[in-house]
């Protein structure tokens, strides 16, 4: 079973469009913000991480399904989970729900980069070790529902009109 992890986000009126309905880019935040809550709660945060191993993670691919419009005032859910580890890279399923309704489903790849040059670089052991831990929870059951895990984009356009 996979680990989901989730941040509940009411929908301001910021958050919309002129007609109440969530701006297409807003989801990107509310999964950065997930990410970031995912990250502290395994003991990291990203100012930490910076000063200490002088490290950065930068979104470096993202696909995104827009499957129904989040609308003022929802509470919605925003879930990450670990589909991924590599030697400097880490891929998440995310998904934005309103109670059992999934809205929005992505997949998102996340690389380390050093602070000074924004070059590639290898997780720290420590932090790996976390990372690694979460990713022993991994299986392909579970992930239904959730955001397709990285596959051909054939693929990918399947289970998108499945849904």
């Amino acid at each position: 079973m996979v680990n989901v992890f989730e941040v509940p986000v009411r929908i301001y009126f910021q958050d919309t469009d002129a007609g109440g309905v969530v701006f297409h880019a807003t989801y990107l935040h509310f999964m950065e913000r997930a990410r970031t809550e995912w990250l502290r709660a395994r003991g990291f945060d990203a100012k930490e991480l910076a000063r200490r191993f002088q490290l950065l993670f930068i979104v470096r691919g993202l696909e995104i399904a827009y499957v129904a419009p989040a609308r003022l005032d929802d509470m919605v859910m925003v879930s990450v989970s670990l589909l991924k580890i590599g030697r400097a890279q880490v891929t998440f399923a995310q998904n934005v729900r309103r109670g059992d309704e999934v809205l929005v489903r992505s997949v998102v790849n996340i690389a380390s980069v050093t602070t000074d040059g924004l070059r590639p670089t290898a997780f720290p052991e420590e932090v790996r070790i976390a990372l690694a831990a979460e990713a022993g929870n991994l299986s392909d059951e579970g992930l239904q529902g959730a955001a397709t895990p990285p596959v051909s984009r054939l693929r990918l356009r399947e289970k998108i009109r499945q849904s």
